[in-house]
Parts: C-alpha cells; structure tokens; sequence
C-alpha cells in the first residue's frame, strides 16, 4: 500500500484534512495516518479567529508583531473557509463579524490602537462605543462600555464540518491509517513515517500539530509546540441571539451561538494536562470562572444549563504559520498554523498541499518557510 501513496500526511485535524482534500481532489493518491487522540480539531469550539486575540497578547508580548504581520493570512483563511463551506455542502457558517469587548476607558484605549494597526493590514474592524454596540448586540450587559468589531469573523459547527470533512475525504478515496508515528526518515529515496509500521511515500506532509515538535528533532528542527490543555462548555438551547463571535479586550473568553441556539463557551481557561496519550481532565475552577464570566458578559444565558463540559489540547507556537519543505529538495514538508489552528488550517493545509503538487498557490507561502526552526 505504501508503494501506491503520492502523499501521507501526519496527522488527522482539519489541517491535514485540507492538505488532503487540496492534493485528492487533484488527483493524488493520499493517505493519513492518525491515533484520532487528542486532536485539536475535534475539540475545538468553532471560532474563526481574524483580529488578534487580546489573550495571546498578553501571554506572548514578544510574539506580536509574528501575529500582526500574519493578518492578511487571516483574511485569507476565512475566505477559503467560505471555499470549503461550498464545497462539504454547508458548516453552518456565519460571518457576521467578531466583538472584542471592553469594560474601561483603558481597555477601550487598547481597543483602539490595535484597531487602527489591523486597519493597516487590511482588517475590516471600527470602534463602537455604547450606544451604538447596544443596536447590534442587546444581549451584552451594561458594565460594557464599548467594543471593537471585526467584520471579516465568524464561526461554523466543528461537529458538522468534521463529519462532512471526513465523507468527502472517503469519497475522494483518502486512505486514513492507524499509527502512532514516532519518527521520520527523510534519506535518499522514499521518505518514510516511522510508527507500528515503516510507511513510505513520494512526499510526506507533517500536520501533527503538539506532535510536530518530537517528529521534526530528527529533521534537525528545533520547534516547539508545548500542548495547552483548554476548557470549554456547551449550553441547552436558547433563543437564537449572539450572532457574533465574542471576545474580550482583557479577560480569557470566547462566546458564540450555534443556530440550534446552544451556546459555546472557553477562551483559554486551563484543563489539566493526563498524559499524552489520554484526554486532559477538565478543572473545576475552570469550569466555574469561565461560566461564570460568560454570564456577567450575557446576562441572558445565565439560565441555561451546560450541558457538557469538556476539554481539547491547543498548540500554541510563535503566532506565525509554518509551511513548506523542511530543506530545499526535500520530501517532507511542514504544515502548521501558528495560532488559531482551526481558523488558519484549512489555508495552510491547502498551501502546502499546492507546493508540494507544484500547483498554482492561493497564497504566498514564503513568508512561512520553516528555516527559522533550524538550530
């Protein structure tokens, strides 16, 4: 089976999964190899992430302007999010924008020197005070005083997205492989992914997000992808009122409303990390804080029952996407978002998947080749 793979992609989350569909929907003979074990993709609350998020300002000062210079990656993604929401026959996509909130005149002073440096790189994004917030998002409560918007956000339905992912790739002839890999091999010839089983390939595409850091050491890569064990909460329905995706300009949260009405809650709140193998614990202090935080923000929500809390691994890297061989000629390429991997997967996947094909590239993947990660 090994002799007949054009492409074998490490790793099972949406990015390797738009590699895929990029390369078998040109004709390419694909293949992924996954544990199906703690991946992101399959945990994630659904956020189309654009503006940057005040949360990885906070924790990564340094890592800013890797953010900011990748804003147009953003808008890239989120229109090719509007690609694969035709193509998988809808993901219950909505892109009425994304709130950023603010409490005080001092986060509204942040809100506004990030707006204008967003505006620099083309984000759609205003500053709305008060009165005007009120017209568009009655549900916030009265200790916010302003926000700022970003018309170019959304969300979609991971449960649908992954469940449509998943029959187009089968469709297409995708070949999905249980293995844990633990290596790769990158010699003369046929590279190869070395897990229960040697599984060879003419191009090998590693998009094992946390993962990616062990696989690339032999590759004489130095990259860190520390796995974040996050929180995150599912309400009953309600009516259907929060339309955007909400932020806050200095508080952990994200809040969204899928149409059924359920409303999904996290925004970085920590799980406890179990192990690599087993799925993080959820921790109660998160559970109550993060709940509780998103009903002082909408108090309209504070009646619904969660319904179930759980808990994914984020991997968060250095706010800038990795794509690309990992030396010139070689046969093993990287594909990794570098902060908000479900909004940014689907473009870095379908990038490396059109150069390792030769094929016309939707985007400019320079900017992202990863030489920075040599010693």
């Amino acid at each position: 089976m090994a002799e007949a793979i054009d492409l074998l992609i490490v790793g099972g989350g949406i990015t390797g999964q738009s590699a895929a569909l990029t390369a078998a929907g040109a004709g390419a003979r694909v293949a992924i190899v996954d544990m199906a074990q703690n991946v992101g993709s399959h945990a994630n609350a659904g956020s189309l992430h654009v503006q940057m998020q005040s949360r990885f300002l906070r924790l990564n000062p340094h890592l800013a302007e890797n953010v900011e210079s990748s804003l147009p990656l953003y808008l890239a993604a989120v229109a090719e999010w509007d690609v694969l929401d035709e193509a998988l026959g809808g993901v219950e996509l909505t892109r009425e924008g994304g709130l950023m909130l603010a409490e005080g005149a001092d986060q509204m002073a942040f809100l506004r020197e990030k707006a204008e440096r967003e505006a620099k790189k083309g984000l759609a994004v205003d500053i709305l005070e008060r009165p005007e917030l009120e017209r568009i998002a009655p549900y916030l409560g009265p200790n916010i005083v302003g926000a700022e918007i970003c018309r170019d956000e959304g969300k979609v339905n991971p449960l649908i997205a992954n469940r449509k992912m998943n029959a187009r790739l089968s469709a297409l002839g995708v070949r999905h492989i249980a293995d844990r890999i633990i290596g790769i091999e990158a010699g003369d010839g046929k590279p190869a992914a070395i897990g229960q089983a040697r599984h060879k390939a003419a191009h090998i595409l590693i998009a094992a997000a946390w993962g990616t850091e062990a696989l690339t050491r032999s590759l004489g890569l130095r990259l860190p992808t520390p796995p974040e064990p996050l929180h995150m909460n599912i309400t009953e329905a309600g009516e259907y009122a929060i339309k955007h995706l909400v932020q806050h300009a200095e508080r952990s949260i994200t809040l969204k409303q899928f149409r059924s009405g359920q409303v999904v809650i996290g925004g970085g709140w920590p799980a406890r990390q179990n192990g690599v193998e087993s799925t993080p614990r959820v921790r109660g202090d998160s559970l109550l804080g993060n709940v509780a935080l998103a009903a002082a923000i909408a108090p309209g929500i504070a009646g619904l029952r969660v319904l179930r809390t759980w808990a994914g691994v984020n991997t968060p890297v250095d706010g800038k996407a990795t794509i690309g061989p990992v030396r010139p000629g070689a046969r093993v390429s990287l594909s990794l978002p570098g902060d908000a991997g479900y909004t940014l997967g689907p473009i870095v996947g379908r990038s490396a998947a059109e150069q390792i094909l030769g094929l016309p590239s939707q985007i400019d993947p320079t900017p992202f080749a990863p030489n920075r990660w040599y010693d």
